[in-house]
């Protein structure tokens, strides 16, 4: 892929992220406006005087109309600055950055444990299309897909941590402070997500495995005298690849998503313990603050596969 083909790609998905982000961020501040209850009340207390109450709306800037709050919010969070709590007083970037390596540890986790599990199981299954063994792989998956995380999670809770004592129930630990400590609080709430992404994985990868190896190019091949394991990894395995990455991509947006369950379950400080706090207490910046960082998270991802794309398979424009 030629220089000016990567700035293109850049250029068009950086263009094509500002509506994204704008409609994202706008929504969320809609449906906080339209929870019940004021957080002025909150802050100022229940007893506080109707004067005390304007003042922090005021303070605060709550008694402005509703689109120049937005339109406040998101000139400041574009120039880097994503106020203050409401509750706390804490700048919402010292929390994103106090969290977010917690949820990241663990999605990452996931991923890895999905494409290491996933990928020989696919693999597998396609190979042996309608044998014992694709069946029970694919019984497998769907088991996977069907188990909620949370429910996992609370199993896995109860055996290795409770029964057996191998692995902490809740909390996490930075990755500054210890980097065992930090494997070893995130091996649990990993393994719950990462379930269904080895069913999502596995199914998906065996589909497009066994369309190409039933395809009348794979057939030639075959006919040509050329191995089956050469062809499935020389020519099944290079033209999913696209595929495979486009399931990785989609994969992580939704296992960043599924945290906000999966943090609630093991106790993690993460992003999703967070937002859901920020929701409860009314704390619209944090909210905001927290939507804002995942729609950065997101649209990046989406920009590094754009490139892969056209790295794996440059007819691709």
């Amino acid at each position: 892929m030629s220089r000016s083909a990567k700035s293109n790609v850049i250029a068009r998905r950086l263009v094509q992220a500002v509506p994204v982000i704008v409609l994202a961020t706008f929504i969320v501040f809609v449906l906080l406006k339209l929870v019940p209850g004021d957080v002025a009340v909150t802050l100022a207390g229940d007893n506080a005087s109707d004067a005390r109450v304007a003042e922090i709306r005021h303070l605060y800037g709550l008694d402005r109309p509703f689109l120049l709050q937005y339109g406040a919010w998101l000139w400041k969070a574009l120039h880097g600055d994503l106020s203050t709590s409401l509750i706390s007083s804490e700048a919402v970037l010292t929390s994103i950055e106090r969290c977010f390596p917690h949820t990241l540890l663990i999605v990452v986790l996931a991923m890895v444990m999905a494409l290491v599990i996933g990928i020989p199981l696919g693999v597998a299954a396609a190979s042996r299309e309608g044998s014992w063994l694709d069946d029970a792989i694919m019984t497998i998956a769907s088991l996977g897909v069907a188990v909620p995380n949370f429910w996992l999670g609370m199993l896995l809770v109860a055996l290795f941590a409770l029964d057996l004592n191998w692995l902490p129930a809740t909390g996490a630990v930075p990755l500054s402070e210890s980097v065992r400590g930090a494997l070893s609080h995130a091996i649990l709430p990993a393994c719950a997500l990462a379930a269904g992404g080895v069913a999502e994985v596995t199914r998906q990868l065996r589909s497009s495995l066994v369309e190409i190896l039933s395809s009348q190019q794979v057939r030639t091949l075959h006919a040509k005298g050329l191995s089956p394991p050469a062809i499935l990894w020389r020519h099944g395995l290079k033209n999913v690849s696209v595929n495979l990455l486009t399931v990785i991509s989609l994969l992580f947006n939704r296992l960043l998503a599924a945290t906000v369950v999966v943090e609630a379950v093991f106790a993690i400080p993460g992003m999703g313990s967070l937002i859901v706090n920020a929701a409860i207490h009314r704390d619209f910046p944090v909210v905001q603050g927290v939507v804002f960082a995942m729609v950065l998270v997101v649209v990046a991802l989406n920009l590094v596969t754009d490139i892969l794309y056209n790295v794996l398979d440059p007819r691709i424009a």
